[in-house]
């Protein structure tokens, strides 16, 4: 059979793709290997192992790309070399599985490397006088730790007692804390001012403390805390603070995977004009929500992890005094990650018609971006062991609606995924949240004269205009952008243009 062009082209992509997944893996092995020969005071260059490695590859290698090894692994082994020996730096916490602390800095500088630094307490006296690192960010449980252990502070560390960024310089330990700035960016972006505002800061640890900080500094008028066990708690908090104009989440209530709890009764709010969460998984929490349903300003807590990074990111590369100010320079970079971060982050979600093509362009918008596709219907097949056709056909469409908002939670809580949903997804307000909490939501809207009923007893039995009729508004309300077609005479040409405008969006070159 001949070749086909276009066929090949996806097949080079794919070994694109393939190629970069393992070279990025292989450069962060390389990174590791030379914060371990840091620890162990050892040299970072082995010509001997080189040139063994040189040999074994070669025989590794297949009959077509043999004599090039030699030539790409020299390459290979200098970007390696060049790696290893940057300016060590990273995130310390006690675990951090999940965090974006690497992605972050990696976007935004190349000076260092950066790397996730897991100790346990009794470790952080040998990690603070070992050396091998620049410095770090410090996240939970170590911030007061942290504070505890550096020679001098900046201000906001010192009022905060609480530092988030340490700097090992000339024998001394610098202290700062920038989570601050991170939050007085993410009231910029958002448009939100609290001068003279009433403010209502949910919750009492480190991060609550530099948003205090940020307050004052920013003129708020009134600053109450409200936690478990403070004046303010959860049972008089109406009673002493219904006044507050803005409310700021700094508790972990809400984050991922625990998604869809809450803690407050926005309508008891009368003068709220905004709120803000520090969480930032997922994008869109319950709490910001209901408060954009209300109107109100919101910002979630991805900007104040980018912009805490972009300051903690100028003390690594050596500036010993960084201003307050926020120029457009600074937030055209923070924005770009944050752009860059959500793109990967949130899932793509395709809602639509039965028969619209959801499936096929899931399937496509996996391959091309490399991300896992789930489709919502084989899911449920796979969690109770019938398919929605069956559950709807013995059952009753209510038993499958409740059996298909329990599986669809789980997956559409979760990050990075291509998701395609039933067509009826929308017809429960129980499945909004879940639908928009960590997904750019597209609308595919196809003729209603190709959708085919085969195999979908509600649309063979109501027929397909009566369910559009039903479900058409909710469809525009939850997207977050439309993918409106007609006919195509090639299954290919509709993948093509619908995948381009998809990524086109996620990539913030198209907006709603």
């Amino acid at each position: 059979m001949k070749d086909d062009l276009k066929e090949l082209r996806r097949l080079i992509d794919e070994a694109d793709r393939e190629l970069l997944a393992s070279f990025e893996k292989r450069v962060a092995i390389s990174r590791r290997i030379g914060v371990l020969k840091r620890e162990e005071g050892k040299d970072f260059y082995d010509p001997a192992r080189e040139k063994q490695k040189y040999e074994e590859l070669k025989e590794l290698a297949g009959s077509e790309s043999r004599p090039y090894v030699e030539e790409l692994y020299k390459t290979v082994f200098d970007i390696s070399k060049e790696h290893q020996n940057k300016p060590a730096f990273g995130v310390l916490g006690r675990s951090l599985p999940h965090t974006y602390s690497p992605q972050i800095h990696n976007l935004m500088c190349d000076e260092y490397s950066y790397s996730v630094i897991e100790r346990e307490p009794e470790e952080l006296d040998d990690l603070f006088s070992s050396g091998v690192f620049g410095g770090f960010n410090v996240t939970i449980p170590y911030k007061r730790e942290a504070f505890a252990r550096c020679d001098a502070t900046d201000e906001a560390a010192t009022v905060t007692g609480s530092v988030n960024t340490v700097v090992f310089d000339h024998g001394k330990t610098l202290g700062y804390n920038t989570d601050y700035y991170g939050f007085l960016f993410m009231m910029r972006r958002a448009g939100i001012d609290p001068a003279g505002m009433k403010v209502l800061v949910l919750g009492t640890g480190g991060a609550a403390s530099a948003v205090e900080y940020a307050l004052k500094t920013s003129g708020a008028a009134d600053i109450w805390f409200c936690d478990l066990e403070t004046p303010v708690n959860y049972s008089n908090v109406y009673d002493e603070c219904s006044s507050a104009e803005v409310i700021v989440n700094c508790t972990p209530v809400g984050m991922f995977p625990k998604v869809d709890a809450d803690l407050l009764d926005l309508d008891r709010f009368p003068d709220l004009k905004a709120c803000l969460d520090v969480i930032y998984n997922p994008s869109r929490t319950l709490f910001l929500q209901k408060a954009s349903a209300r109107g109100l300003k919101t910002a979630g807590g991805l900007a104040m992890l980018v912009a805490q990074a972009y300051k903690s990111m100028k003390f690594f590369r050596g500036e010993t005094e960084v201003a307050d100010l926020i120029t457009d320079e600074d937030a055209a970079l923070i924005n770009k990650v944050i752009m860059t971060l959500e793109s990967g982050m949130m899932n793509i979600t395709l809602i639509g018609m039965p028969g619209c093509g959801k499936t096929i362009l899931g399937q496509e918008l996996a391959r091309i971006t490399g991300r896992k596709h789930i489709d919502l219907d084989d899911a449920y097949t796979e969690e109770f062991g019938v398919t929605p056709a069956e559950t709807i056909e013995t059952e009753g469409e209510d038993i499958f609606r409740a059996n298909e908002t329990q599986v669809s939670s789980k997956f559409l809580a979760q990050s990075g995924l291509v998701i395609s949903c039933g067509g009826g997804i929308v017809t429960r307000e129980e499945n909004y949240f879940p639908l928009r909490c960590n997904s750019h939501v597209f609308y595919i809207e196809r003729p209603l004269e190709g959708l085919s009923s085969a195999g979908r007893p509600l649309s063979a039995s109501r027929g397909v205009e009566v369910l559009f009729e039903q479900r058409r508004d909710k469809y525009e309300m939850l997207c977050d952008h439309k993918l409106s077609y007609g006919r195509f005479d090639d299954q290919q040409e509709f993948l093509d243009q619908a995948s381009g405008e998809v990524l086109k969006f996620i990539n913030g070159e198209e907006q709603k």
